[in-house]
C-alpha cells in the first residue's frame, strides 16, 4: 500500500493478515495527518481487514499506534501516565496495600520499615513473603532467597515490556531504573496503553504510571500503619485477608497453564504442613516441592502428547 494524501500516520514496514490477505504498510516515520480525510485510505484499509481510526491512523490488532499530539511535551505524558494509576487494577492494588500495613504491623515491622519495603521492594508477593519470615524468625539467607525467587517471576514481564519502550535512543540506565516499577498491575496497565503512545515518550509515560503507583502506595502504607489500632477487630482482620485473597485470585486467573494451578494447590496444602515441620524455611520447601511437582506433571503431559 502506497502512501497517498490524507494517509495519516503510520509505522514503517508492518504486516498484517487478515482472511488470507497479507498487507505490508511502507510509509515514513513520522506523518502528521491533514484536516481534511478524503476516505480512500480508510476503504482500503477495511478491504485488507485494518482498522481505520477516526479516520487518521491506520492500524493492526497487535500494532502499535501513533497518536495525534504526538508533539506534546514529556511533562504532558508524564502526567497521562500518573493519571492511568488511578484506574479500577490501581485501586484494587491500593485496597492489598491496606492489608499489606495492617500485616506488617502486626508481624511486628516499623511504620519506616513497611514504607521502606514498599518503595525498595514494591511487588506486593515478595513483601509479604519478607513480612511472612520475619515474622517466623527465619534466618536471613532464607528469607533473601524466598524473596528472589518470589521476584523472579517477574522477569519475563521485563522481558516482554522493555522491548515496547525502547528505541535507538533509549539509554539503559532508563530501562534499568523502570524495571524497577515492573509489577502485576503496572505491567497489565502498560501493556493495554503504551500501544498508544510515541515510542520516543514511552519511557516518561512508564514512569509518570510506575512512579505514581508506587509514591500512593508508600503513603497509603504509612497513613494505614497510623491507624491501624483504631480500626475495629472485624475490619483488622478483613483486611489482613485482603492481601492473600488478592494475590491468590490474582495468580489463579493470570496462570496460561494448568501447572500453575497445580503449584497453587500444591502450596496452600503443604504450606501450613511445613509451617509446623520446619517453620524456618516453611515457604521455601513448600514453593520449591509445588513448583517442582507441578512442572513435573506439566512436563509429562507434553510427552504424552507428543508421543
Amino acid at each position: 500500500m502506497q502512501k497517498s494524501p490524507g494517509d495519516g500516520a503510520f509505522l514503517q514496514g508492518k504486516t498484517w493478515k487478515s482472511a488470507g490477505l497479507s498487507l505490508t504498510v511502507r510509509v515514513a516515520d513520522v506523518l502528521q495527518p491533514p484536516t481534511d480525510f478524503p476516505g480512500s485510505m480508510e476503504r482500503r484499509c477495511a478491504r485488507a481487514g485494518v482498522v481505520a481510526s477516526y479516520g487518521r491512523a491506520c492500524y493492526g490488532r497487535h500494532m502499535s499506534t501513533w497518536t495525534s499530539d504526538v508533539t506534546a511535551p514529556r511533562s504532558t505524558w508524564f502526567l497521562r501516565g500518573a493519571r492511568a494509576a488511578f484506574s479500577l487494577p490501581g485501586l484494587i492494588l491500593v485496597s492489598s496495600f491496606i492489608g499489606f500495613a495492617a500485616l506488617a504491623k502486626d508481624a511486628g515491622v516499623t511504620v519506616a520499615q513497611a514504607a521502606f519495603m514498599t518503595g525498595t521492594v514494591w511487588a506486593l508477593p515478595s513483601m509479604v513473603v519478607l513480612v511472612g519470615a520475619i515474622a517466623s524468625g527465619a534466618a536471613l539467607p532464607a528469607a533473601m532467597l524466598a524473596v528472589t525467587l518470589s521476584a523472579i517471576r517477574l522477569m519475563p514481564m521485563v522481558m516482554a515490556l522493555a522491548p515496547e519502550m525502547r528505541t535507538g535512543k533509549t539509554r539503559q540506565c532508563v530501562l534499568y531504573l523502570l524495571a524497577h516499577f515492573v509489577a502485576v498491575t503496572s505491567w497489565v496497565l502498560a501493556m493495554e496503553r503504551l500501544k498508544r503512545v510515541p515510542p520516543q515518550l514511552r519511557t516518561t509515560y512508564y514512569a509518570g504510571l510506575g512512579g505514581t503507583l508506587v509514591t500512593t502506595n508508600v503513603i497509603v502504607v504509612t497513613v494505614v500503619y497510623a491507624v491501624a489500632d483504631a480500626l475495629p477487630s472485624a475490619v483488622s482482620a478483613a483486611l489482613l485477608m485482603l492481601t492473600p485473597m488478592y494475590f491468590l485470585t490474582s495468580l489463579w486467573g493470570s496462570a496460561r497453564e494448568r501447572a500453575g494451578h497445580v503449584a497453587m494447590v500444591l502450596g496452600l496444602v503443604l504450606g501450613p504442613v511445613f509451617h509446623i515441620v520446619l517453620p524456618q524455611v516453611d515457604l521455601l520447601v513448600a514453593g520449591l516441592i509445588g513448583g517442582t511437582v507441578a512442572y513435573g506433571l506439566q512436563f509429562w503431559r507434553r510427552k504424552v502428547r507428543t508421543a
